[in-house]
C-alpha cells in the first residue's frame, strides 16, 4: 500500500465508480492504449523498469501524446489495491512532476498514462547529444538545476508522509520542448518508500550507479538526504558535462564525485 501524498489531505479515489468524478485522471480501456501504441510495438518502446515496460502513445479520440506504462502482472495484488493507488497517484501535481493522466484496469491488464515529454532527458542532453546537435546552454542548465530541485522539494516537504525519490538520476528528469524539466517515475514503487525504505544491494548498485550516497550503499536506508546527494551528483553533471561514472577516463578521474572532491 503506497501513502498518501497530497498537502490539502484530500482521499483518493478507491473504486471505478469514484474516478468518473474526478476529472484529473481518466479511464481508458485495453484497446484504446493498445492502438495508441500501435499494439505496443517495439518502435513505441521509451523504456523498461522494474515495473514494467514504457511506450510512446498518441490517444486517437483526441490527438494527445502520451507515455503509457504496462505494468507487470505481478506488480499489483488486486483491482481495489490499484485503484487505491492509482488515485493516490493521482494527487501528486506540481509543474516539475510529470503528471499522471489516465489508468487502465480491463481484466489482468493494469496500466498507467502519464503526459509525454518530448524533450527527452537530462542525460540524452549531457551525455548522448544527436549529430548536428547543441549542448545545454548555462541558462538551460541552470533552469533545469532550479526545477528539479522544486520538484524534489515538494515531494520531501510537501507531502504526507515525505516521499524518498530513492533513484534520482538525470535520465529520471525529462524536459518539454522549452526545457522546462519534470521528475518522471514518480509511481508506485516510489510512493512505497518512506523513511527506513529497504531495497536488495545488486538492484542498489545496478539502478543507479554513481548516483548513490555511500551511507546508502553501504546499509540499504533510504532517507531525504540520500535523494539530495542523488540531486548534488545531478548537479554536477550539469556544471561539468561529465557522466557520474565515466571508465574512458583515467582510473582517478572515473568517478565524478570523487574526483571533484580531490
Amino acid at each position: 500500500m503506497i501513502h498518501t501524498a497530497d498537502t490539502e489531505n484530500k482521499e483518493a479515489p478507491s473504486t471505478p465508480a469514484e474516478y468518473d468524478n474526478n476529472s484529473s485522471i481518466k479511464a481508458f480501456n485495453f484497446r484504446e492504449l493498445a492502438s495508441a501504441t500501435k499494439n505496443f510495438r517495439q518502435e513505441c518502446l521509451l523504456g523498461e523498469g522494474g515495473l514494467g515496460k514504457v511506450y510512446k502513445g498518441t490517444i486517437q479520440a483526441t490527438g494527445q501524446e502520451v507515455a503509457v506504462k504496462q505494468l507487470d502482472r505481478n506488480a499489483m495484488e488486486g483491482s481495489n489495491e490499484f485503484f487505491v493507488e492509482v488515485g493516490q497517484l493521482s494527487l501528486l501535481q506540481h509543474p516539475n512532476l510529470v503528471s499522471v493522466v489516465g489508468y487502465c484496469a480491463d481484466g489482468d491488464q493494469r496500466l498507467l498514462v502519464y503526459e509525454y515529454m518530448s524533450g527527452g532527458s537530462v542525460q540524452e542532453h549531457l551525455h548522448d547529444i544527436k549529430p548536428g546537435g547543441q549542448p545545454l546552454d548555462w541558462v538551460t542548465r541552470m533552469k533545469i538545476a532550479y526545477g528539479a530541485a522544486q520538484g524534489l522539494q515538494y515531494l520531501h516537504e510537501k507531502t504526507k508522509p515525505p516521499i524518498i525519490y530513492r533513484d534520482l538520476k538525470s535520465s529520471k528528469v525529462l524536459l518539454d520542448d522549452n526545457f522546462n524539466p519534470k521528475l518522471s517515475n514518480v509511481g508506485l514503487d516510489k510512493l512505497g518508500s518512506s523513511a527506513d525504505s529497504k531495497m536488495p544491494m545488486q538492484s542498489r548498485m545496478m539502478d543507479n550507479h554513481g548516483y548513490n550516497a555511500p551511507e546508502y550503499t553501504k546499509s540499504g536506508t533510504a532517507t531525504l538526504m540520500t535523494d539530495v546527494y542523488s540531486f548534488g551528483v545531478i548537479l554536477l553533471e550539469l556544471i561539468s558535462g561529465r557522466k557520474p561514472i565515466d571508465p574512458s577516463m583515467p582510473e582517478d578521474q572515473q568517478d565524478l564525485v570523487a574526483w571533484v572532491s580531490t
